[in-house]
């Protein structure tokens, strides 16, 4: 069976209509299944809409391009650290044959 998103109003919708015609009825049809209906109206009884808002998406997106972001700068700040190393082994030697 193909995985299906569901946006926030027609979760709402769906838990509205429950209440009208019953909740195997709604689940029917709208092709629900009853455990995915129990957990969006435990999610609406505790959170409100809040509960049921899509976040997943642009938060695995968002999540994504930070851990990216986040790679990129600790591998130009240890490319910057090994610079700083090499230049002050550099200056120990031109500065310690100098003092000879």
């Amino acid at each position: 069976m193909k995985y299906k998103k569901w946006t926030l109003e027609q979760k709402l919708e769906i838990l509205s209509v429950s209440e009208d015609i019953g909740i195997v009825e709604t689940c029917r049809k709208y092709s629900v299944s009853t455990g995915t209906f129990y957990s969006w109206k435990k999610k609406f009884e505790h959170k409100g809409e809040a509960g049921l808002k899509v976040t997943y998406d642009t938060k695995s997106k968002e999540l994504k391009a930070a851990e990216e972001e986040n790679r990129v700068l600790r591998k130009l700040l240890s490319d910057r650290d090994i610079e700083l190393e090499v230049q002050r082994e550099l200056l120990k030697k031109s500065l310690g044959h100098q003092i000879q």
